[in-house]
């Protein structure tokens, strides 16, 4: 989950919104009736060339109309299609792409970035975009949200060029500046409060930014008409279709009703490839996050490093790639990075993990040594009660839930009884914030660097204490060793200091165990090209195939209607 001073362009799977019980044949009917109602709806096999490209959302089974990036509530494709960034960051290529910036500049400091503006660009009332834009935003996200607290001011040097200095030098605010949303000044300047406000009808740069039919459990987007890349509104608009799960919204998808998902999948090959092999199709880099197993470290016994890492190696994470992730995945090692990072990674250090590898008998040798001893069968705390606890996952998530279960079965062998709790994600969420919860399943930070992960797991600046709103760092551990190598790392302009800042992290990660990594996520996407094409593959990774992230923009301005 990004931080909170930016709502993230590479937003995680999960969501914030509350979640409520929707049956699998409901959602289906659902999904027939919204793509069969009104004149351009989607259809299945509707390829007239005005057709809506149909995404499900199996995390939301309502919608809010709320439009606003600075909200957590915000509607999907908020940040995919309706508002844009100065530069579009791919996971898959690791490409930056010009968008509301044509180039940049960091000074050899690295204490200033200067943004030239694209010329032409407008918002959808027609206004002009103009560099004013961008100083209001970032003043706005500021005022609002917090954050950027290296920024020390963002000035106009003229309609098109755009400064932002900073009180220190900072390497990584490139990603953090560059991915970031922009909004209109002369809206949002009117805005009373901009934290609540539910902005319905968006005025923005993006190419679909028009709410059309906007219902509880459907609404589209349709095309911007001032748009400054016209030729690349092939299509129609979008339809994003509610669901409470990943079951409903694969019958809808594997039942071909739906264009695009990501979602996971259970035997993919079988369930949806076998169906239509000439038009079904899906792509799972190994580009997501880490996914952690996060224990609340502000409860003993999670405050006791040997005590996470001795409940690590009793989880057997081949177990959980294999059959709770269908293979997807790949089993994290000690330095914590997601593969997205393997030019990174310290290799030496990954050959010699022994806490992330699986020994139930060295977990229980090591529980013994902490003072948790068995008896009876039970491990026992050191007031002599049971060793119990509880992994919280949303309702909505089988896969997690599957991976929670995993280690219910795993912990059982070393005499910890665990209990999988799955309610609704806008309640396992509010354990999170709150700090609340024991422990559970959890995204981390993503990004063009493994700063935000390390950030995000490690840092005393992200900390918040128990009952106060945190939006990462849910497990509440911080170590201000990490915070000076943190600093190190975006202070450096170079590679090579970058590199020692951060084996000296991987290092400290492998020390304190600040969570349990379990695997990298996938970037689930599957689609049918049976309606649109040009959609990213292995083959053409100009993006990944999610539909929640910051490449997505790439896709939606890359894809071509199907006409019969």
């Amino acid at each position: 989950m990004a931080p909170s001073r930016i709502p993230s362009r590479i937003p995680s799977r999960r969501p914030r919104a509350v979640l409520r019980a929707v049956t699998a044949t409901a959602a289906a009917a659902l999904v027939l009736s919204a793509c069969t109602s009104g004149s351009g709806a989607a259809g299945a096999g509707d390829t007239s060339g005005n057709q809506l490209l149909t995404i499900p959302r199996e995390d939301l089974a309502t919608f809010t109309r709320n439009f606003n990036p600075l909200s957590p509530q915000a509607a999907p494709m908020t940040l995919q299609s309706v508002y844009e960034p100065l530069v579009v960051h791919s996971m898959a290529d690791a490409k930056d792409t010009p968008w509301l910036a044509t180039k940049w500049e960091q000074a050899k400091d690295g204490k200033s970035l200067t943004f030239t503006l694209r010329d032409g660009v407008k918002w959808s009332d027609g206004q002009a975009l103009t560099a004013d834009d961008v100083v209001y935003t970032f003043e706005l996200q500021k005022k609002v949200l917090g954050g950027f607290d290296y920024l020390d001011k963002v000035t106009a040097a003229d309609a098109h060029t755009v400064k932002f200095s900073f009180n220190k030098a900072f390497s990584t605010a490139f990603y953090e500046i560059s991915n970031h949303y922009i909004l209109p000044k002369h809206i949002w300047s009117k805005v009373k409060d901009p934290a609540k406000f539910t902005n319905p009808n968006p005025v923005a740069t993006g190419p679909y930014t028009k709410i059309e039919k906007f219902q509880s459990q459907s609404y589209e987007l349709r095309k911007n008409p001032d748009y400054w890349q016209p030729d690349k509104q092939r299509i129609a608009g979008i339809q994003m279709l509610a669901f409470s799960g990943n079951d409903s919204a694969n019958i809808a998808f594997t039942n071909g009703e739906v264009d695009w998902t990501q979602s996971f999948i259970p035997d993919i090959e079988k369930s949806f490839v076998a169906k239509d092999k000439k038009h079904n199709h899906y792509w799972f880099p190994a580009t997501g996050a880490m996914i952690n197993w996060q224990l609340n470290t502000t409860k003993a016994p999670f405050n006791d490093p040997a005590v996470r890492k001795a409940l690590s190696m009793a989880v057997d994470r081949d177990q959980i790639t294999k059959v709770a992730m269908n293979g997807y995945a790949e089993p994290a090692d000690c330095t914590g990075l997601a593969r997205t990072y393997d030019k990174w990674r310290d290799t030496s250090l990954a050959a010699s993990c022994t806490w992330t590898k699986y020994d139930a008998a060295a977990a229980a040798k090591a529980l013994d040594a902490a003072g948790y001893e068995e008896s009876g069968g039970k491990r026992k705390l050191k007031n002599g009660k049971d060793f119990t606890l509880d992994i919280s996952v949303g309702s909505a998530s089988s896969d997690w839930i599957s991976v929670a279960n995993i280690i219910k079965q795993d912990l059982a062998k070393v005499g910890i009884t665990a209990t999988v709790k799955t309610p609704d994600w806008s309640a396992v969420q509010s354990s999170y914030n709150t700090g609340t919860f024991d422990t559970g399943i959890v995204w981390s930070n993503n990004g063009a660097t493994p700063y935000e992960y390390f950030r995000g797991v490690m840092s005393t600046k992200m900390l918040q204490p128990v009952g106060k709103q945190a939006t990462e760092n849910y497990h509440r551990f911080g170590d201000k060793k990490a915070d000076k190598l943190i600093d190190a790392f975006a202070a450096a302009t170079d590679e090579k200091t970058q590199a020692e800042q951060m084996n000296g992290l991987q290092a400290l990660y492998n020390e304190d165990a600040p969570v349990v990594p379990l695997f990298t996520g996938p970037e689930w996407g599957a689609y049918t090209d049976a309606r649109f094409t040009g959609w990213p593959t292995e083959e053409n990774p100009y993006a990944t195939l999610g539909n929640r992230n910051g490449s997505t923009i790439l896709v939606l301005t890359s894809l071509k209607p199907v006409k019969g």
